[in-house]
């Protein structure tokens, strides 16, 4: 296998280039064989580097960038003004074949418009999905898109985006016998608006999914589902309102857990018994959300992202470009045009 390459947009983010530098270090230790190119203004990034020995490192490459996106940049704004962003730069040397994938933990909004700006969708792909794994009741992971990049989508959008998850998730996850589901209001087939009842219509027709029906939303993280799919609005409010419940729960339980000194005592032996639940269901764990329908691999970290979060994006990113993902999202789609001709 040839040697793996990753452009990583060191300068995105809420928390600064630290943490992108950081996560490069821990990163390299599970990576031996692969190279890392960091994007960014060489006059901050050069003394971090050196803080943490990675400046003479054999796979680490530094390249200058003199601008950089910010998070309160309009994302149409940044192509015209910003055109030697960090962002940009990454995405173009993907595009040109240089890199093999680009990790950023930049404007969102941003990241999306210039990705599809530079590297194009797949032929076919009517558009580009953001998808996340997620944790579930099985003990393994699903995958939920859209989450943001389309906030309205039609029924054949919402198709394509079952098609393309079936095969990121049956890829990332080893497994041929992936379930997809449309999350809805209700499980019965007259629920929904016309756009959800069409979509299923055309992936129960489709010899390419294995469509389950109907998911409601309390059921996102049963592992009914190895795939769940919605319109980029709802997935956004879905995962975020999960998000911040919780961090409720967790603060709340650290909280009475921690007032009195045998409550504390109890709280970290119930951590120490139960460490591989607790860290599975971390939302460090699961960071990094992928914009699968692309000519390429872009894998967004979120941006208010710890190291430790910011080293499990760019390790989804190397499994992706590992398995060529986005080849193989594009053969599947081949085989959907053809079929629907």
């Amino acid at each position: 296998m040839p040697e793996l390459k990753l452009a990583i947009d060191a300068m995105g983010g809420d928390n600064g280039p630290s943490v992108a530098i950081e996560a490069l270090k821990n990163s390299l230790k599970q990576n031996t064989t692969t190279q890392f190119v960091v994007v960014g203004d060489e006059a901050i990034l050069s003394p971090l580097l050196n803080q943490l020995d990675l400046s003479e490192h054999p796979q680490v490459t530094l390249v200058h960038a003199e601008q950089v996106v910010e998070m309160t940049d309009k994302p149409g704004a940044t192509m015209r003004q910003k055109p030697q962003s960090s962002m940009r730069i990454a995405l173009d040397m993907h595009a040109h074949g240089e890199v093999d994938g680009v990790v950023s933990g930049g404007n969102t909004g941003a990241l999306m418009a210039q990705a599809y700006f530079v590297l194009k969708p797949i032929p076919g792909v009517l558009r580009p999905a953001l998808m996340a794994a997620i944790p579930n009741m099985t003990g393994g992971r699903s995958y939920l898109l859209d989450l943001g990049a389309n906030p309205s989508c039609d029924s054949e959008t919402l198709f394509q985006f079952g098609v393309m998850g079936s095969v990121a998730a049956r890829v990332l996850e080893s497994d041929k016998h992936v379930s997809v589901a449309l999350l809805n209001m209700g499980e019965e087939e007259l629920k929904g608006n016309d756009e959800v009842r069409s979509a299923a219509q055309l992936l129960s027709q489709s010899e390419h999914v294995n469509y389950i029906g109907f998911i409601e939303g309390n059921h996102l993280f049963s592992g009914r589902a190895d795939v769940i799919v919605c319109d980029g609005f709802v997935g956004n409010i879905a995962l975020k309102s999960c998000e911040g419940l919780a961090t409720l729960i967790i603060d709340e339980l650290k909280a009475s857990l921690t007032s009195h000194w045998l409550y504390s005592w109890f709280f970290k032996f119930l951590q120490k018994r139960t460490k591989k639940s607790w860290q599975r269901l971390k939302p460090d764990h699961y960071n990094g959300a992928s914009l699968i329908g692309l000519r390429g691999v872009v894998v967004k970290s979120h941006g208010s992202a710890n190291a430790k979060a910011f080293e499990s994006a760019i390790s989804h990113a190397i499994k992706e470009a590992n398995h060529r993902l986005p080849e193989k999202i594009q053969d599947r789609v081949e085989s959907v045009l053809l079929e629907q001709h």
